[in-house]
């Protein structure tokens, strides 16, 4: 006699559950930053997409308020734009041109805006999982300069 796991059950019922197990399976947890990489990924294979998201850029928001020793009060977009500010961020690095410093800037408070604070304010209905890989890797590659600019 063969029983279906919940996942083999699910795969057998469409052909979109087929393609999400495939695709989180596919997905390689060493592409994650270590401080993510067993709850996002968890919830990756799980389907939970919008959780892996959310987790993932509130570990940014959290890295960036401890590395440039902000108070919990300091939030979101505007927390990037402070601690990457070009001129006095604690996490911007002055041997860079300043165009590049306010790129960075704009590349931490644009991911903020875009990827946490929709799943932060509301329910998104997140349905694609290479989407959601796509956008948890960004999360892992801010957080990796994050720990570059720690003091």
């Amino acid at each position: 006699m063969m029983v279906f796991t919940r996942a083999g059950e699910e795969a057998a019922s469409s052909d979109a559950a087929l393609e999400r197990i495939r695709a989180a399976k596919a997905f390689p947890k060493a592409m994650l930053h270590p401080s993510i990489a067993d709850t996002v990924w968890s919830a990756l294979m799980r389907g939970e997409l919008s959780d892996a998201v959310l987790k993932s850029f509130r570990a940014v928001e959290e890295a960036v308020r401890a590395a440039g020793g902000y108070g919990d009060d300091e939030v979101g977009v505007g927390l990037m734009r402070r601690a990457f500010d070009p001129d006095k961020g604690p996490l911007s690095d002055k041997s860079h041109p300043k165009a590049e410093r306010e790129a960075l800037a704009h590349l931490f408070a644009g991911a903020i805006g875009s990827y946490k604070n929709p799943h932060s304010h509301r329910t998104v209905n997140l349905t694609d999982p290479r989407e959601a890989q796509e956008q948890v890797v960004v999360a892992s590659h801010l957080l990796r300069i994050v720990d570059a600019r720690r003091p």
